[in-house]
Protein backbone atom coordinates (compact mmCIF):
# COMPACT_ATOMS: atom_id res chain seq x y z
CA UNK A 1 0.00 0.00 0.00
CA UNK A 2 1.35 3.18 -1.01
CA UNK A 3 0.96 5.68 2.32
CA UNK A 4 0.78 9.44 1.89
CA UNK A 5 1.15 12.00 4.80
CA UNK A 6 1.59 15.63 4.31
CA UNK A 7 4.65 16.69 3.42
CA UNK A 8 4.99 20.13 5.51
CA UNK A 9 4.72 17.99 8.64
CA UNK A 10 7.96 16.80 8.23
CA UNK A 11 9.06 20.59 8.16
CA UNK A 12 6.95 21.35 10.69
CA UNK A 13 7.43 22.98 14.18
CA UNK A 14 4.62 22.49 16.69
CA UNK A 15 3.70 24.98 19.61
CA UNK A 16 0.75 23.76 21.26
CA UNK A 17 -1.37 26.42 22.87
CA UNK A 18 -3.84 26.06 25.81
CA UNK A 19 -6.17 28.91 25.06
CA UNK A 20 -7.50 30.12 28.40
CA UNK A 21 -3.71 30.32 30.03
CA UNK A 22 -1.44 31.73 26.64
CA UNK A 23 -2.04 35.39 25.61
CA UNK A 24 -4.79 37.81 27.19
CA UNK A 25 -5.22 41.05 25.05
CA UNK A 26 -5.35 44.14 26.74
CA UNK A 27 -7.65 46.09 24.37
CA UNK A 28 -11.07 46.21 23.16
CA UNK A 29 -12.00 43.52 20.34
CA UNK A 30 -14.89 42.40 18.37
CA UNK A 31 -16.73 39.64 19.44
CA UNK A 32 -14.62 39.26 22.77
CA UNK A 33 -16.81 38.72 25.70
CA UNK A 34 -14.35 39.25 29.02
CA UNK A 35 -15.96 38.80 32.73
CA UNK A 36 -14.81 41.10 35.29
CA UNK A 37 -13.94 38.26 37.71
CA UNK A 38 -11.59 36.16 35.96
CA UNK A 39 -8.45 35.15 37.74
CA UNK A 40 -5.29 37.03 38.52
CA UNK A 41 -3.04 35.46 35.24
CA UNK A 42 0.05 34.48 37.69
CA UNK A 43 -2.22 32.71 40.19
CA UNK A 44 -2.12 29.25 40.99
CA UNK A 45 -4.43 27.56 38.29
CA UNK A 46 -7.47 25.28 39.44
CA UNK A 47 -9.78 22.87 37.86
CA UNK A 48 -12.46 25.41 37.02
CA UNK A 49 -11.21 28.86 36.90
CA UNK A 50 -10.56 30.70 34.30
CA UNK A 51 -7.70 33.21 33.53
CA UNK A 52 -8.87 34.91 30.18
CA UNK A 53 -6.58 33.79 27.30
CA UNK A 54 -8.14 34.81 24.25
CA UNK A 55 -7.32 34.48 20.62
CA UNK A 56 -6.98 38.11 20.09
CA UNK A 57 -3.99 37.78 22.62
CA UNK A 58 -2.33 34.82 20.79
CA UNK A 59 -2.62 37.04 17.49
CA UNK A 60 -0.55 39.49 19.38
CA UNK A 61 2.12 36.75 20.00
CA UNK A 62 2.52 35.45 16.76
CA UNK A 63 5.51 37.44 16.00
CA UNK A 64 7.27 36.02 19.14
CA UNK A 65 6.49 32.39 17.73
CA UNK A 66 7.24 33.22 14.05
CA UNK A 67 10.96 34.87 16.07
CA UNK A 68 11.11 31.34 17.87
CA UNK A 69 10.58 29.07 14.78
CA UNK A 70 7.12 28.09 14.86
CA UNK A 71 5.85 27.30 11.75
CA UNK A 72 2.46 24.92 13.05
CA UNK A 73 0.08 25.20 16.07
CA UNK A 74 -2.04 23.18 17.70
CA UNK A 75 -5.01 24.54 19.83
CA UNK A 76 -6.31 22.63 21.99
CA UNK A 77 -10.41 23.39 22.22
CA UNK A 78 -11.71 26.36 21.14
CA UNK A 79 -15.00 25.96 20.81
CA UNK A 80 -17.83 27.41 23.01
CA UNK A 81 -17.91 25.48 26.41
CA UNK A 82 -18.63 25.77 29.94
CA UNK A 83 -14.92 24.87 31.08
CA UNK A 84 -11.39 26.32 30.94
CA UNK A 85 -9.62 23.73 28.52
CA UNK A 86 -13.00 23.41 26.63
CA UNK A 87 -13.21 19.77 25.96
CA UNK A 88 -16.93 20.04 27.06
CA UNK A 89 -18.34 21.13 23.48
CA UNK A 90 -21.33 23.07 23.34
CA UNK A 91 -21.13 24.38 19.71
CA UNK A 92 -18.65 22.54 17.08
CA UNK A 93 -19.64 25.20 14.99
CA UNK A 94 -18.99 28.37 17.50
CA UNK A 95 -15.84 29.54 18.82
CA UNK A 96 -15.71 30.32 22.39
CA UNK A 97 -16.87 34.38 22.79
CA UNK A 98 -14.37 34.20 25.52
CA UNK A 99 -11.56 33.48 23.24
CA UNK A 100 -13.30 36.45 20.52
CA UNK A 101 -15.69 34.26 18.73
CA UNK A 102 -15.74 33.31 14.95
CA UNK A 103 -14.41 36.62 14.71
CA UNK A 104 -11.07 36.17 16.48
CA UNK A 105 -10.40 32.82 14.87
CA UNK A 106 -10.68 34.17 11.46
CA UNK A 107 -8.26 37.02 12.21
CA UNK A 108 -6.19 34.56 13.76
CA UNK A 109 -6.06 32.22 10.87
CA UNK A 110 -5.35 34.65 8.65
CA UNK A 111 -2.60 36.22 10.07
CA UNK A 112 -0.69 32.96 10.93
CA UNK A 113 -1.18 31.79 6.91
CA UNK A 114 0.61 35.31 5.99
CA UNK A 115 3.10 34.68 8.35
CA UNK A 116 3.47 30.37 6.58
CA UNK A 117 2.16 29.26 10.07
CA UNK A 118 -0.16 26.11 10.25
CA UNK A 119 -2.84 25.44 12.70
CA UNK A 120 -4.72 22.87 13.49
CA UNK A 121 -7.60 22.41 16.24
CA UNK A 122 -8.57 19.64 18.61
CA UNK A 123 -11.37 17.48 17.36
CA UNK A 124 -13.08 16.21 20.23
CA UNK A 125 -15.85 14.45 18.80
CA UNK A 126 -16.16 11.08 21.32
CA UNK A 127 -18.61 13.05 23.38
CA UNK A 128 -20.06 16.86 23.92
CA UNK A 129 -21.29 18.37 27.11
CA UNK A 130 -24.49 18.55 28.61
CA UNK A 131 -24.83 22.07 27.54
CA UNK A 132 -24.73 20.29 24.12
CA UNK A 133 -27.85 21.13 22.21
CA UNK A 134 -29.21 18.05 21.27
CA UNK A 135 -27.87 16.27 24.97
CA UNK A 136 -29.74 19.46 26.50
CA UNK A 137 -33.29 18.88 24.58
CA UNK A 138 -32.74 15.34 26.12
CA UNK A 139 -32.57 16.74 29.72
CA UNK A 140 -35.24 19.26 28.89
CA UNK A 141 -38.06 17.03 27.24
CA UNK A 142 -37.04 13.59 28.50
CA UNK A 143 -38.43 10.08 26.47
CA UNK A 144 -39.96 12.75 24.27
CA UNK A 145 -37.07 14.36 23.23
CA UNK A 146 -36.27 14.02 19.68
CA UNK A 147 -32.81 13.15 19.84
CA UNK A 148 -32.27 10.31 21.96
CA UNK A 149 -31.00 7.95 19.98
CA UNK A 150 -27.83 10.41 19.08
CA UNK A 151 -26.35 9.46 23.03
CA UNK A 152 -26.57 6.30 24.11
CA UNK A 153 -29.59 6.39 27.06
CA UNK A 154 -29.50 3.27 29.83
CA UNK A 155 -32.18 4.03 31.81
CA UNK A 156 -34.24 6.90 33.46
CA UNK A 157 -34.64 8.68 35.23
CA UNK A 158 -31.14 10.80 33.95
CA UNK A 159 -29.18 12.33 36.59
CA UNK A 160 -26.75 14.57 35.07
CA UNK A 161 -25.70 16.60 38.20
CA UNK A 162 -26.45 14.23 41.19
CA UNK A 163 -23.60 11.95 41.88
CA UNK A 164 -26.03 10.08 44.41
CA UNK A 165 -28.25 8.94 41.28
CA UNK A 166 -27.27 6.74 38.79
CA UNK A 167 -26.20 9.23 35.72
CA UNK A 168 -28.00 6.60 33.54
CA UNK A 169 -26.39 7.66 30.44
CA UNK A 170 -22.77 6.50 29.13
CA UNK A 171 -20.29 9.61 29.23
CA UNK A 172 -16.58 9.35 29.03
CA UNK A 173 -14.31 7.90 31.97
CA UNK A 174 -17.86 8.09 33.95
CA UNK A 175 -18.38 11.80 33.74
CA UNK A 176 -21.53 12.96 34.02
CA UNK A 177 -20.44 16.22 32.21
CA UNK A 178 -19.32 14.47 28.79
CA UNK A 179 -22.14 12.26 28.07
CA UNK A 180 -20.82 9.93 24.85
CA UNK A 181 -22.35 10.00 21.03
CA UNK A 182 -24.09 6.96 19.97
CA UNK A 183 -21.49 6.77 17.16
CA UNK A 184 -23.72 3.77 15.44
CA UNK A 185 -26.31 6.82 14.73
CA UNK A 186 -26.05 7.65 10.91
CA UNK A 187 -27.04 11.34 12.16
CA UNK A 188 -24.95 11.70 14.43
CA UNK A 189 -21.83 9.97 12.18
CA UNK A 190 -22.77 12.46 9.57
CA UNK A 191 -22.84 15.53 11.93
CA UNK A 192 -19.38 14.88 12.75
CA UNK A 193 -18.08 14.54 10.10
CA UNK A 194 -19.81 17.78 8.63
CA UNK A 195 -18.16 19.84 11.95
CA UNK A 196 -14.42 18.10 10.86
CA UNK A 197 -15.42 19.11 7.08
CA UNK A 198 -16.75 22.82 7.98
CA UNK A 199 -13.39 24.23 9.70
CA UNK A 200 -11.22 22.32 7.18
CA UNK A 201 -13.00 24.48 4.36
CA UNK A 202 -13.08 27.74 6.87
CA UNK A 203 -9.12 26.84 6.39
CA UNK A 204 -7.38 24.63 8.83
CA UNK A 205 -5.10 22.66 8.57
CA UNK A 206 -5.77 19.50 10.17
CA UNK A 207 -7.15 17.87 13.37
CA UNK A 208 -5.92 16.64 16.74
CA UNK A 209 -8.43 14.19 17.16
CA UNK A 210 -9.54 13.28 21.60
CA UNK A 211 -9.74 10.11 22.53
CA UNK A 212 -9.91 8.47 18.84
CA UNK A 213 -9.95 5.04 20.50
CA UNK A 214 -12.91 5.68 22.15
CA UNK A 215 -14.91 5.45 18.92
CA UNK A 216 -15.66 1.79 18.12
CA UNK A 217 -18.01 2.41 15.35
CA UNK A 218 -16.19 0.41 12.26
CA UNK A 219 -15.02 2.64 9.31
CA UNK A 220 -15.80 5.93 11.37
CA UNK A 221 -11.89 7.24 11.32
CA UNK A 222 -11.52 5.81 7.65
CA UNK A 223 -14.65 8.33 6.29
CA UNK A 224 -13.39 10.74 8.41
CA UNK A 225 -9.70 10.49 6.80
CA UNK A 226 -11.17 10.38 3.17
CA UNK A 227 -13.76 13.20 4.04
CA UNK A 228 -11.30 15.14 5.09
CA UNK A 229 -8.53 14.55 2.54
CA UNK A 230 -10.75 15.10 -0.32
CA UNK A 231 -10.94 18.79 0.58
CA UNK A 232 -7.34 19.49 1.43
CA UNK A 233 -4.74 15.72 0.90
CA UNK A 234 -2.41 17.75 2.58
CA UNK A 235 -4.63 17.97 6.02
CA UNK A 236 -3.07 16.45 8.74
CA UNK A 237 -4.74 14.04 11.28
CA UNK A 238 -3.25 13.23 14.45
CA UNK A 239 -4.34 10.98 16.86
CA UNK A 240 -4.10 10.83 20.87
CA UNK A 241 -2.66 7.65 21.11
CA UNK A 242 -0.54 7.11 23.99
CA UNK A 243 0.68 3.49 23.13
CA UNK A 244 1.06 1.34 20.17
CA UNK A 245 -1.14 2.72 17.59
CA UNK A 246 -0.57 0.24 14.42
CA UNK A 247 -4.56 -0.12 14.91
CA UNK A 248 -4.83 3.40 13.35
CA UNK A 249 -1.79 4.05 11.70
CA UNK A 250 -2.48 1.37 8.52
CA UNK A 251 -2.40 4.55 6.19
CA UNK A 252 -6.04 4.47 6.04
CA UNK A 253 -7.02 6.73 8.73
CA UNK A 254 -4.16 8.99 11.10
CA UNK A 255 -1.05 10.54 9.41
CA UNK A 256 0.26 10.30 13.12
CA UNK A 257 -0.49 10.08 16.50
CA UNK A 258 0.78 11.92 19.76
CA UNK A 259 4.15 9.71 20.31
CA UNK A 260 4.28 9.45 23.92
CA UNK A 261 6.12 5.89 23.23
CA UNK A 262 8.99 8.10 21.69
CA UNK A 263 8.01 10.53 25.56
CA UNK A 264 8.20 8.21 28.00
CA UNK A 265 11.82 6.40 26.51
CA UNK A 266 13.28 9.86 26.31
CA UNK A 267 12.02 10.81 29.80
CA UNK A 268 13.73 7.48 31.59
CA UNK A 269 17.23 7.81 29.85
CA UNK A 270 17.48 11.72 30.19
CA UNK A 271 15.98 12.02 33.95
CA UNK A 272 16.82 8.31 35.20
CA UNK A 273 16.40 8.24 38.75
CA UNK A 274 15.65 12.07 39.52
CA UNK A 275 11.86 11.48 37.90
CA UNK A 276 9.64 12.41 40.73
CA UNK A 277 7.23 9.83 41.00
CA UNK A 278 3.92 11.36 42.48
CA UNK A 279 4.02 13.42 38.78
CA UNK A 280 3.78 9.93 37.13
CA UNK A 281 2.72 6.85 38.91
CA UNK A 282 -0.68 7.70 37.66
CA UNK A 283 -0.37 8.59 34.02
CA UNK A 284 -1.18 6.78 30.82
CA UNK A 285 2.79 6.63 30.08
CA UNK A 286 5.50 5.22 32.12
CA UNK A 287 8.72 7.49 31.83
CA UNK A 288 10.51 5.32 34.20
CA UNK A 289 12.56 3.13 35.66
CA UNK A 290 15.50 4.62 34.70
CA UNK A 291 17.13 3.49 31.22
CA UNK A 292 20.49 2.94 30.18
CA UNK A 293 21.44 4.16 26.61
CA UNK A 294 21.96 0.51 25.84
CA UNK A 295 18.25 -0.24 26.55
CA UNK A 296 17.39 3.09 24.94
CA UNK A 297 18.57 2.22 21.72
CA UNK A 298 16.58 -0.91 22.34
CA UNK A 299 13.64 1.05 22.53
CA UNK A 300 13.93 3.42 20.05
CA UNK A 301 14.61 0.70 17.53
CA UNK A 302 10.96 -1.20 18.66
CA UNK A 303 9.57 2.42 18.19
CA UNK A 304 11.00 2.78 14.97
CA UNK A 305 9.70 -0.49 13.93
CA UNK A 306 5.81 -0.05 14.43
CA UNK A 307 4.77 2.34 11.37
CA UNK A 308 5.66 2.99 8.05
CA UNK A 309 8.31 5.30 7.59
CA UNK A 310 6.04 8.03 5.96
CA UNK A 311 4.49 7.47 9.34
CA UNK A 312 7.44 8.18 11.36
CA UNK A 313 8.09 11.25 9.80
CA UNK A 314 5.05 12.66 10.50
CA UNK A 315 4.37 11.15 14.61
CA UNK A 316 3.77 14.02 16.73
CA UNK A 317 6.87 14.09 19.07
CA UNK A 318 6.58 15.91 22.30
CA UNK A 319 7.82 15.91 25.74
CA UNK A 320 5.00 17.22 27.41
CA UNK A 321 1.33 18.65 27.58
CA UNK A 322 -1.77 19.46 28.67
CA UNK A 323 -2.32 16.03 30.56
CA UNK A 324 1.11 15.47 31.98
CA UNK A 325 3.03 17.23 34.39
CA UNK A 326 5.46 19.70 32.97
CA UNK A 327 9.35 18.05 32.53
CA UNK A 328 11.18 20.50 34.12
CA UNK A 329 8.91 19.73 37.37
CA UNK A 330 8.91 15.28 36.76
CA UNK A 331 12.82 15.65 36.62
CA UNK A 332 13.11 17.85 39.89
CA UNK A 333 13.70 20.63 38.29
CA UNK A 334 17.03 19.32 36.95
CA UNK A 335 17.45 22.13 33.87
CA UNK A 336 20.08 19.21 32.17
CA UNK A 337 17.03 16.99 31.51
CA UNK A 338 15.21 19.35 29.48
CA UNK A 339 18.00 20.16 27.49
CA UNK A 340 18.70 16.63 27.03
CA UNK A 341 15.12 15.86 25.83
CA UNK A 342 14.89 18.61 23.59
CA UNK A 343 18.10 17.90 22.08
CA UNK A 344 16.75 14.05 21.55
CA UNK A 345 13.29 15.50 20.84
CA UNK A 346 14.28 17.83 17.89
CA UNK A 347 16.58 15.09 16.49
CA UNK A 348 14.17 12.20 16.06
CA UNK A 349 12.62 11.31 12.96
CA UNK A 350 8.80 13.01 13.12
CA UNK A 351 7.67 16.33 14.40
CA UNK A 352 8.75 18.18 17.16
CA UNK A 353 6.30 20.14 19.03
CA UNK A 354 6.72 22.38 22.18
CA UNK A 355 4.11 22.82 24.75
CA UNK A 356 3.73 26.87 25.78
CA UNK A 357 5.99 27.78 28.22
CA UNK A 358 8.57 25.09 27.68
CA UNK A 359 10.85 27.00 25.66
CA UNK A 360 11.05 29.63 28.48
CA UNK A 361 11.44 27.45 32.01
CA UNK A 362 7.61 27.20 33.03
CA UNK A 363 7.37 24.10 35.28
CA UNK A 364 3.84 22.74 36.28
CA UNK A 365 2.36 19.44 38.42
CA UNK A 366 -0.31 16.96 37.03
CA UNK A 367 -3.11 19.16 36.09
CA UNK A 368 -4.15 21.83 36.90
CA UNK A 369 -0.92 23.04 37.52
CA UNK A 370 0.34 22.32 33.99
CA UNK A 371 -1.64 24.43 32.77
CA UNK A 372 -0.13 27.68 34.55
CA UNK A 373 -0.65 31.37 32.52
CA UNK A 374 2.46 32.15 30.18
CA UNK A 375 5.17 33.92 31.97
CA UNK A 376 6.14 37.42 32.01
CA UNK A 377 9.13 38.36 29.95
CA UNK A 378 11.03 39.22 33.47
CA UNK A 379 10.26 35.70 34.54
CA UNK A 380 11.70 33.76 31.10
CA UNK A 381 15.02 31.60 31.41
CA UNK A 382 16.73 33.11 28.62
CA UNK A 383 19.23 30.22 28.41
CA UNK A 384 16.22 27.51 27.67
CA UNK A 385 14.93 30.20 25.27
CA UNK A 386 18.33 30.49 23.44
CA UNK A 387 18.47 26.92 23.03
CA UNK A 388 14.88 26.51 21.79
CA UNK A 389 15.97 28.87 19.28
CA UNK A 390 19.39 27.28 18.42
CA UNK A 391 17.93 23.58 17.66
CA UNK A 392 14.50 24.86 15.82
CA UNK A 393 17.11 26.52 13.39
CA UNK A 394 19.11 23.75 12.81
CA UNK A 395 16.23 21.58 12.40
CA UNK A 396 15.00 24.17 9.71
CA UNK A 397 18.68 24.41 8.36
CA UNK A 398 19.70 20.28 7.88
CA UNK A 399 17.10 18.10 5.83
CA UNK A 400 18.78 15.02 7.43
CA UNK A 401 17.27 16.39 10.97
CA UNK A 402 14.10 16.08 9.58
CA UNK A 403 13.41 13.22 7.19
CA UNK A 404 16.99 11.35 6.83
CA UNK A 405 17.24 7.93 7.91
CA UNK A 406 17.97 7.25 12.09
CA UNK A 407 21.19 5.19 12.77
CA UNK A 408 22.39 4.01 15.78
CA UNK A 409 26.00 4.16 16.06
CA UNK A 410 26.97 3.58 19.85
CA UNK A 411 24.15 3.48 22.73
CA UNK A 412 26.54 2.13 25.96
CA UNK A 413 26.35 2.74 29.37
CA UNK A 414 25.11 6.15 29.20
CA UNK A 415 26.29 7.42 26.57
CA UNK A 416 24.01 7.54 23.37
CA UNK A 417 24.60 7.92 19.71
CA UNK A 418 23.21 8.23 16.54
CA UNK A 419 23.02 9.87 13.04
CA UNK A 420 20.61 11.22 10.56
CA UNK A 421 21.13 10.28 7.15
CA UNK A 422 19.93 11.68 4.21
CA UNK A 423 21.66 10.53 0.89
CA UNK A 424 24.89 11.80 1.22
CA UNK A 425 24.26 14.33 4.11
CA UNK A 426 24.34 13.01 7.66
CA UNK A 427 24.54 14.56 11.05
CA UNK A 428 25.52 13.10 14.34
CA UNK A 429 23.87 13.17 17.71
CA UNK A 430 25.14 12.67 21.26
CA UNK A 431 24.43 12.68 24.35
CA UNK A 432 25.87 11.07 27.76
CA UNK A 433 23.42 11.48 30.45
CA UNK A 434 25.58 10.62 33.10
CA UNK A 435 27.22 12.73 35.63
CA UNK A 436 31.07 12.28 34.88
CA UNK A 437 32.62 13.28 30.99
CA UNK A 438 32.86 10.35 29.43
CA UNK A 439 35.06 9.41 26.27
CA UNK A 440 34.26 7.07 23.46
CA UNK A 441 35.15 5.21 20.23
CA UNK A 442 33.30 3.62 17.63
CA UNK A 443 33.27 2.45 14.24
CA UNK A 444 31.49 4.85 11.42
CA UNK A 445 30.76 1.68 9.09
CA UNK A 446 28.13 2.92 6.59
CA UNK A 447 28.61 6.52 6.44
CA UNK A 448 30.19 8.42 3.48
CA UNK A 449 31.14 11.79 4.86
CA UNK A 450 32.63 12.61 7.93
CA UNK A 451 30.89 15.08 10.08
CA UNK A 452 33.46 17.15 12.43
CA UNK A 453 31.57 20.18 12.82
CA UNK A 454 30.00 20.69 16.28
CA UNK A 455 26.92 22.52 15.22
CA UNK A 456 25.36 22.59 18.83
CA UNK A 457 26.81 21.97 22.48
CA UNK A 458 30.02 20.96 23.51
CA UNK A 459 32.25 18.10 23.57
CA UNK A 460 35.29 17.41 21.01
CA UNK A 461 35.59 14.75 17.72
CA UNK A 462 38.31 13.53 16.00
CA UNK A 463 38.73 10.42 13.14
CA UNK A 464 40.93 7.39 13.20
CA UNK A 465 40.93 4.94 10.49
CA UNK A 466 37.45 4.43 9.97
CA UNK A 467 36.68 5.65 13.46
CA UNK A 468 35.29 8.03 15.66
CA UNK A 469 36.67 9.20 19.30
CA UNK A 470 34.13 11.50 21.14
CA UNK A 471 34.76 13.46 24.33
CA UNK A 472 31.60 14.51 25.99
CA UNK A 473 31.22 16.54 29.26
CA UNK A 474 29.19 15.34 31.35
CA UNK A 475 25.06 15.74 31.11
CA UNK A 476 25.75 17.14 27.61
CA UNK A 477 24.85 16.67 24.16
CA UNK A 478 26.20 17.57 20.51
CA UNK A 479 24.94 17.75 17.06
CA UNK A 480 27.86 17.31 14.74
CA UNK A 481 27.54 18.00 11.24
Amino acid sequence: MDIKTPDWVKNAVFYQIFPDRFARTHFPKLGLLQPHDLQEWHSEPTLFGYKGGDLWGAIEKLDYLQDLGINAIYFTPIFQSAANHRYHTHDYYQVDPMLGGNEAFDAFLEKAHARDIRVILDGVFNHASRGFFFFHDILENGKASAWLDWFRIEDWPLSPYDDSQPANYASWFGIRALPQFNHDNPQVREYLMRVGEYWIEKGIDGWRLDVPFEIKTPGFWQEFRSRIKNINPEAYIVGEVWHDARQWLDGLQFDGVMNYLFTEATIALVAGDRVKMNYVDKAAYKPYPALTAERYGEKITEILALYPWEIQLTQYNLLDSHDTARLLTIASGDKATVELATLLMFTFPGTPSIYYGDEVGLEGGIDPDCRRAFPEEKDWDREVLDYHKELIYLRHQYPALRTGNYQILYADEMVYVFARVLERHEMIVAVNVGESSSRVSFSIDGLHSTPHHILYGKGHVSWHSGRIELSLPARSGCIIG
